[in-house]
């Protein structure tokens, strides 16, 4: 059997990025992954939470998240 033709989600996509109720795209902060002992703990609280990603790239995020917005 054949599967039906539509839009997907682009699931890598979907894994990194989360559109908020008003339409902006959050991303986490690059750099927390490994080597954190070299790291200040100014610099790792920094790290933690979520950021806005700038305007230019939210709109190609967004394309590639058909059902999120």
């Amino acid at each position: 059997m054949r599967r039906p033709k539509g839009i997907k989600t682009k699931k890598s996509v979907a894994k990194r990025f989360k559109i908020t109720a008003r339409g902006k795209v959050l991303r986490s902060s690059a750099g927390r992954r490994h080597l954190c002992q070299t790291k200040s703990a100014k610099r790792r609280r920094g790290l933690r939470g979520a950021t806005l990603v700038h305007a230019t790239d939210a709109y190609r995020i967004k394309q590639n998240l058909p059902f999120s917005h």
